[in-house]
């Protein structure tokens, strides 16, 4: 298994084709598959719902208006990227696909209550 250390954090937005339920289910399912046998650990699955595009695209010989948005949160190594781009690339349900690397929030390390010197404070001059 994949080092923690080896591993990116990612959002990964995809468009898919205006499909009913089962076509959509089938193409996230064949998207997913493939992340986790290049060694992805899926951590989150959004639906963002089927809405118009921002333009026409055309994909695969086709335009297409409409499509439906999911984001996909993973962690997986960088090597990942380029092999998932060119995979999805072929698929003729994807319209748009790409990754957007999350950074991890560092935990800040709490120093304690540093004691105030109460009689330094009271006897200081002025300023």
């Amino acid at each position: 298994m994949n080092n923690k250390n080896n591993q990116i954090s990612t959002h990964f937005p995809l468009v898919f084709v205006s499909l009913l339920k089962p076509e959509t289910a089938a193409a996230l399912k064949r998207t997913v598959e493939a992340l986790l046998e290049r060694g992805a650990i899926v951590r989150n699955l959004e639906n963002l719902g089927e809405r118009s595009l921002p333009y026409k695209i055309s994909k695969h010989k086709e335009r297409h208006r409409r499509g439906g948005y999911f984001l996909i949160d993973l962690e997986a190594p960088p090597s990942i990227v380029s092999t998932m781009m060119e995979h999805l690339g072929r698929d003729i349900d994807v319209i748009r696909r790409g990754f957007i690397k999350h950074p991890q929030a560092k935990p800040q390390e709490c120093n304690g209550i540093i004691p105030v010197d109460y009689e330094e404070k009271l006897t200081g001059k002025k300023k």
